[in-house]
């Protein structure tokens, strides 16, 4: 999610909810009335999947009262399980349009409407007055951001003071070069990754305190090792939304992830942080 037209088109293939409701009725799901836990294995479009999504949110203290922005917020999955988890609104902006589209729709489907919505927006200017919400996440989108400074202080302008921030991210590694293409970049040129010790710096530099900074490495290799497996025993993979979101060339963007994270050439890592009263 970023200004370059290249990366948006890297996500934004046509056809993104007919694959989807075709994949629900392949496994059973009525895809006029699907229901959350259903959703999880399609609609959570990150590493670890939903695993990640509520450890993010097991480190966040929300309420009720909150209005929450979710940045570079895909197809709505973490959206609407922060918004079911903590009974709180959710905004998500996403630059691709068919995420935005088939969000909304998926939203509607599972009654969540009224709670949560969904902008098309640039990430770097987003359309929100400044101290407009109480609390933000974002879920592996700073990999395909240039301006990692830029991206921070936009989150910094539109939060209140005190207000948390959550974010998963994929970092650089110490190993070796990473292989492409990846689920978020067909070639090295779409891909902005910095050292873990570099985000840091950054996201402190915006205007953040952070207060939880943790590698997720391990925490990666051995949820793939529990999908392999899985997939060994004939059964079907806990996360989908890769292989819906870009088709055949989903294994072999799979396989470069599991390569680098075994290699150190990537490093997931998740923050949490609060803007500075």
């Amino acid at each position: 999610m970023i200004t370059s037209p290249d990366i948006a088109g890297h996500y934004n293939r046509g056809g993104l909810l007919e694959r989807l409701r075709a994949a629900l009725t392949a496994d059973g799901i009525d895809p006029d009335h699907p229901t959350l836990d259903a959703l999880a294995p399609y609609d959570q479009f990150h590493g670890r999947s939903l695993e990640a999504t509520e450890e993010l949110a097991n480190a966040l203290s929300l309420s009720p009262s909150d209005h929450i922005l979710d940045i570079g917020s895909g197809i709505g999955g973490p959206a609407r399980y922060f918004a079911e988890r903590f009974g709180c609104r959710v905004t998500g902006i996403d630059l691709t349009p068919e995420f935005c589209t088939v969000a909304r729709e998926l939203t509607r489907l599972v009654g969540m409407a009224d709670r949560v919505r969904f902008e098309q927006g640039d990430a770097l200017h987003m359309p929100f007055a400044a101290e407009s919400f109480d609390g933000a996440y974002s879920i592996n989108v700073a990999m395909n951001i240039a301006d990692k400074g830029a991206f921070y202080r936009e989150i910094h302008r539109v939060l209140k003071s005190g207000a948390a921030l959550g974010l998963t991210e994929v970092t650089r590694g110490s190993g070796p070069e990473p292989e492409y293409p990846t689920p978020w970049a067909a070639t090295p040129a779409a891909s902005f990754l910095v050292s873990p010790a570099e985000t840091r710096r950054q996201i402190e530099t915006a205007g953040f305190d952070i207060e939880g900074f943790r590698d997720t490495t391990q925490a990666a290799l051995g949820y793939g090792a529990r999908w392999r497996a899985l997939i060994e025993r004939g059964a079907k993979p806990p996360h989908r939304a890769t292989g819906i979101i870009h088709g055949e060339k989903a294994e072999i963007m799979v396989a470069n992830v599991s390569r680098g994270l075994k290699s150190g050439a990537v490093t997931p890592i998740e923050v949490v942080c609060r803007k500075r009263g």
